[in-house]
């Protein structure tokens, strides 16, 4: 192989490397064993699965598993309707016992059960999704002085829990490597 091709398909690997990113998603299973459905206890009514999520860290790109019997579940657009069970216009609907919900956005989430008195007795839940990371080489550090805010600072990417996760995927957002590297090996001939 000439030196020319080398530095070629140096160059060709190194900026892959350098503009693609790693994409992390999670998808949780909501409830964890017990799945969604009707909390059973008055001492923990309305709760349940309030506690489930804030035990989790949301991030743009998760997806949360429904698991559910003779239920749906729907995504309506305000706190206001999760608080009042109101189920006459949501975002999303599904009824099909194992519904899987893609996170594509920061904030909050509200999740209640589409079934008459389910939502009532407890059947909801708000997940809140965290703002994406920024990660510049010139981002202060924690110590430095910044303006002041009112936003909470970022929690950092190492308490993303993965616990009550069903699985969780790396993929490349662009093509990927090993289209890059046919690519490379048709131009140049190399085999």
């Amino acid at each position: 192989m000439s030196p020319l091709k080398k530095i070629t398909l140096v160059t060709i690997l190194v900026s892959f490397y350098m503009f693609s990113s790693c994409v992390s998603s999670t998808e949780f299973e909501v409830g964890g064993d017990d799945g969604w459905l009707v909390p059973q206890s008055n001492k923990t009514h309305g709760d349940v699965f309030n506690q489930w999520a804030s035990h989790n860290r949301f991030k743009v790109g998760d997806t949360v598993r429904f698991k559910y019997n003779k239920d749906s579940v729907l995504v309506v657009s305000s706190e206001d309707e999760y608080k009042k069970c109101k189920t006459t216009k949501p975002h999303f609907y599904s009824n099909n016992e194992d519904t899987v919900f893609k996170l594509d956005r920061p904030g909050f989430f509200y999740f209640i059960s589409g079934v008459s008195g389910h939502c009532e007795k407890g059947q909801k839940m708000i997940i809140k999704v965290m703002e994406p990371e920024e990660s510049t080489p010139d981002s202060p550090s924690p110590s430095s002085p910044s303006s002041s805010s009112s936003s909470p600072p970022s929690l950092p990417a190492s308490t993303h829990k993965k616990s009550n996760a069903l699985k969780t995927t790396v993929q490349f957002s662009s093509s990927g490597f090993v289209v890059y590297a046919i690519i490379a090996v048709s131009v140049f001939g190399w085999v």
